[in-house]
């Protein structure tokens, strides 16, 4: 398994469950790039998810309680799956009567979540989930660990080694590893990793995090065009995210970060004097049509689960379940066609 992001630890936690042999290696610490910078909205509505993406994003979701009981019975860690769903915040004078899969308020906005500044425009309800990244890949490596999976960090893989067509193994910085079969979870990294060449780019992603004055703050995740406010159950409130291209670039610009903060409190006003724990910048494994590459490549043994942009948190259940099909030659549960590698190839030819 090359990547120890989120993707890559569930999907050796699920082989290890089936029985295979599985060794994790990761070119720095497991789950500290875009995992762990990621903001854990399980965010599977129509009004963002590529129609493509759909299917499987809707049963990823309805996967995570047993996924979370199950890492969290494993692992002893609370991953904080909270399920109060997100409030969707549309500027007044825009013409959406609805967004799928919304539901209306049970009550005025101003007594389901008081400390919200007034609002104008319209706003829907959504039943969605969030679950803190950071405690997740605690969990899942947990997990993984405890049913035997290995983990090799701080050494990256600079090629995956092929013999009479087939794969053998991978070679890092420091040495060789042999395997009959390789997935490549390298994320943002994978396509720089010979001999496939995969078109992921890094897509850069700034955060901020405050600690909120009470725990009871705020409920609900709170998406408007300017800003997300997700909270956590220990009092934090993380508020996000850009969407930028530079690069392989992680550091946070000082203007960016206060232009978040700014928007926090116009939206939650008692966060003005609110203390900031932390900033940071996550670099999501983005792809040329914004979907996964999901499946097997034109090398028997390889195999490759990259590209999930935004939803690697969201899409990791059901991520290991098919990609763990389709390593033991079982037909998968879902059509990955729109996934595959060969995608890219043919657009190419």
């Amino acid at each position: 398994m090359v990547g120890g992001g989120i993707i890559g630890l569930s999907l050796a936690w699920e082989l290890r469950k089936q029985g295979a042999s599985v060794l994790v290696v990761e070119r720095g610490e497991p789950g500290h790039e875009a995992s762990r910078a990621a903001g854990g909205m399980l965010a599977n509505c129509a009004d963002e998810t590529p129609a493509a993406l759909q299917a499987l994003a809707n049963a990823s979701a309805e996967m995570y309680p047993e996924f979370v009981h199950q890492l969290q019975d494993e692992s002893g860690v609370n991953v904080d799956l909270r399920s109060d769903g997100t409030l969707v915040l549309v500027p007044s004078g825009n013409d959406k009567k609805n967004i799928p899969g919304t539901i209306p308020l049970s009550a005025p906005l101003a007594e389901i979540e008081p400390a919200l500044a007034a609002e104008t425009g319209p706003v829907f309800l959504l039943k969605e989930r969030s679950v803190c990244p950071r405690a997740l890949i605690e969990a899942t490596l947990k997990a993984a660990r405890h049913h035997g999976a290995n983990v090799s960090s701080g050494s990256s893989v600079m090629s995956v080694d092929v013999m009479d067509g087939h794969v053998t193994g991978v070679t890092t910085e420091k040495t060789s590893y042999y395997a009959p079969k390789v997935v490549n979870c390298a994320g943002a990294w994978a396509g720089m990793i010979g001999p496939c060449a995969f078109p992921t780019r890094p897509v850069k992603g700034q955060m901020v995090c405050f600690a909120m004055p009470s725990r009871e703050l705020l409920k609900h995740v709170v998406r408007s065009p300017e800003v997300y406010l997700i909270p956590r159950s220990d009092g934090r409130l993380l508020a996000g995210a850009t969407v930028e291209e530079a690069g392989f670039d992680k550091r946070t610009v000082p203007d960016t970060i206060q232009r978040l903060q700014r928007a926090a409190v116009s939206r939650l006003p008692a966060l003005s004097n609110a203390h900031v724990l932390e900033d940071w910048a996550g670099l999501r494994p983005g792809t040329p049509d914004g979907l996964p590459i999901l499946g097997s490549t034109s090398i028997p043994g390889y195999f490759v689960a990259t590209g999930h942009f935004r939803d690697g948190i969201l899409l990791a259940p059901i991520t290991a379940r098919v990609m763990a099909q389709v390593i033991g030659g079982i037909r998968p549960e879902h059509d990955l066609a729109p996934f595959s590698v060969e995608r890219f190839a043919l657009r190419a030819a």
